[in-house]
């Protein structure tokens, strides 16, 4: 499996906040059967903006120490200055392809995101929705998402959400997401050892009774797999 959405990198984000930190969860990702992870640290214009250079010197560090293979990426927060970011080596695409991960904010329906979807798209590249399944206004309606797959966005859906990580709306809604055909990517989205990568056998079972065994294997490694290759989904 790959882990499509982590937090590793120690000290540039919420997530890890020391190297101690980032090889524990290493290792647990390697014990839930993961043989790699993309290190998707926030970008935040004016709060998170650790550059590309910085990031993946960190990442050549800490892959220097580990048993899965590592590759850089973004949790890009959604602004209409994204391809600029990436321009800029302020942000990164996922392993350097034409795939861009990014998040919408989780409380406040984005009026520019049919704009910002349609821009990336003619731009030559292919956005892919963090964790659709937390948003306060998908959670209301996946009419919203529905829209912006139809116009060729890719889901991202956390594995914590099928295990009530973050509420049973989440739950509900990324269930109806999985039945649906509408997820892409599974990422564990880790922030810290013992919080995620443990729960990952419990999870996939549960994962199993929602869809079929092939589309489980594209979700949680084909896909991703594509991805890191840059190769058309």
């Amino acid at each position: 499996m790959i882990d499509f959405h982590s937090h590793i990198l120690p000290g540039i984000d919420d997530g890890a906040t020391s190297g101690e930190d980032t090889i524990k969860m290493i290792e647990e990702a390697k014990s839930a059967g993961f043989t790699a992870i993309i290190s998707t640290s926030h970008y935040i214009e004016g709060y998170y903006e650790c550059d590309v250079e910085t990031r993946k010197k960190l990442l050549d560090g800490v892959q220097n120490n580990s048993a899965i293979n590592l590759y850089l990426g973004s949790e890009i927060y959604a602004s209409t200055e994204m391809i600029n970011f990436i321009a800029n080596q302020k942000a990164s695409t996922i392993n350097n392809s034409h795939y861009i991960l990014f998040e919408f904010p989780l409380n406040t329906k984005p009026l520019y995101a049919k704009e910002l979807v349609y821009e990336l798209i003619a731009n030559g590249y292919k956005p892919i929705i963090a964790h659709p399944e937390r948003y306060s206004y998908v959670k209301e309606n996946i009419g919203f998402i529905q829209e912006l797959v139809e116009m060729g966005a890719l889901l991202q859906s956390n594995y914590g959400s099928i295990d009530g990580m973050y509420g049973f709306e989440a739950k509900k809604t990324v269930k109806k997401l999985l039945k649906s055909g509408l997820v892409t990517f599974m990422g564990s989205d880790v922030h810290r050892p013992n919080q995620i990568y443990p729960k990952i056998s419990k999870i996939l079972k549960k994962i199993a009774k929602i869809i079929p065994e092939q589309e489980l294997i594209e979700i949680t490694t084909l896909n991703a797999q594509k991805v890191l290759n840059d190769e058309e989904i």
